[in-house]
């Protein structure tokens, strides 16, 4: 009888321990820098809030440096183990399809120490995570929580000029992956309906977590003239940011577009007017890491644009509270964590009116949104931020308010949730199979 009562508790009960798939870019990467972004962040952030809800994850991704042990604590009931899979360096996120085999097996070798049952449930992180993951919640009888992050059929459907199509194969591989899946994970109402439209997504298999933010890591703090003396940056001048990877989809070039005709058509906002460029060269923009530079230089504005590598989280935070406005044309955003992320910093943002980013930011009041990539449209709202200086901070406050409702707890309890539903509809599945 005891046996059965068990068996009934179980039935509601979220997961103890849980496989999390990061095959291409690892948590303990530098966000900005080659293929590490959001998502490296959001992963981070999620496993940590799990592990003090008593979720324990272990983390598996691909070694990329020979001096890394096989696995790290990042946090407590947060392990990183790293898979050899292919050469450590050098590997583009392109080239990765061909070592999953290898991740696979990596993982399968990591699972077959322990007990049958060690792993509660897997959450793959993109499709190339999605791949693995599938195969590996098969074989552990465990059920398959995915996170999309980015969509092929999406990201075809809103290709920058000079960017290369997403390949057929991450355009299957994606439709196996969610019809596999006990659930998938969208960060807004938006990516849920796309993946309904895009890869007919069963609709009760798609739920909607908002990711979260490090509110106290991006907070105002001691405000904007304060960070703008630790970077060196004028008191008084119009500053609008630029803060991502530096590649065509993330639009960086409109920014400074926009900024070109501003000057062209108000040449006295020149002497006060700061642009500053902050992060690496990524994806397409690896094959042209100077364009940017090069533009700039053709505008005639390379003396009011600041190039500087990617910082910190902490550094990061003291740029989004210097700014007077950030700015995100990008061309497709599942979410735009970096938005929220500015807006808790205290600075309004301006953004293409794309993917997450009108949940992000609430239009006329934490910021703008653009329709389109019209550099004229952006120029003309950052002049209204120059011609009115109480409009920036004004709006700041407004924007710091809103990001409070994005916290990481909110996130994890809402992902905790969407666990014990997917345990639930697997155990459905295979009573079913057996029925």
């Amino acid at each position: 009888m005891s046996h059965y009562v068990n068996r009934l508790g179980w039935r509601h009960r979220r997961p103890r321990r849980v496989a999390m798939l990061s095959v291409h870019t690892s948590p303990l990467h530098q966000p900005g820098t080659g293929d590490a972004g959001g998502m490296n962040v959001y992963i981070v952030e999620l496993a940590q809030r799990l592990a003090a809800i008593n979720i324990e994850v272990e983390i598996f991704t691909r070694t990329t440096a020979t001096d890394l042990p096989p696995t790290v604590e990042l946090a407590p009931g947060v392990l990183v183990r790293h898979v050899d899979a292919g050469p450590y360096e050098g590997l583009n996120k392109e080239d990765l399809p061909a070592q999953l085999c290898a991740f696979t097996h990596g993982v399968m070798q990591a699972w077959a120490g322990h007990r049958p049952g060690y792993y509660d449930l897997v959450h793959s992180h993109y499709w190339l995570s999605g791949h693995v993951g599938w195969l590996a919640a098969q074989r552990w009888g465990a059920p398959l929580v995915h996170a999309m992050h980015t969509m092929a059929k999406v990201k075809n459907a809103n290709l920058a000029d000079g960017d290369t199509p997403e390949p057929a194969a991450r355009v299957i591989g994606e439709t196996q992956i969610v019809t596999a899946a006990d659930r998938l994970i969208a960060n807004t109402s938006e990516e849920a309906d796309e993946l309904v439209r895009h890869y007919a997504a069963a609709l009760d298999k798609v739920a909607v977590v908002h990711p979260g933010v490090n509110l106290t890591r991006f907070s105002p703090a001691d405000g904007r003239a304060a960070a703008r003396a630790r970077l060196g940056l004028p008191q008084d001048a119009l500053i609008p940011l630029f803060a991502g990877r530096i590649q065509p989809l993330k639009a960086p070039d409109i920014l400074l577009r926009a900024v070109a005709v501003l000057l062209d058509e108000h040449p006295h906002l020149r002497s006060r007017i700061l642009v500053p460029i902050v992060g690496g060269p990524s994806g397409s923009g690896m094959a042209r890491p100077e364009g940017l530079q090069k533009l700039a230089a053709r505008l005639g504005i390379a003396d009011v644009v600041r190039f500087h590598p990617p910082v910190g989280q902490e550094q990061l935070a003291d740029w989004f509270r210097a700014a007077s406005v950030l700015v995100m044309p990008s061309y497709s955003e599942s979410f735009g964590l970096v938005a929220i992320e500015a807006q808790a910093a205290g600075t309004p943002v301006l953004a293409a009116a794309v993917g997450g980013l009108p949940v992000a930011v609430r239009d006329g009041r934490t910021g703008y949104l653009v329709q389109g990539h019209n550099p004229a449209d952006y120029a003309r709202v950052l002049h209204g931020f120059a011609e009115n200086p109480d409009l920036s901070p004004r709006m700041g406050d407004a924007a710091a308010r809103h990001a409070q409702s994005f916290g990481w707890d909110t996130a994890a309890a809402a992902t905790a949730d969407v666990y014990t539903a997917a345990i639930q509809a697997h155990r459905r599945r295979v009573r079913s199979h057996h029925g």
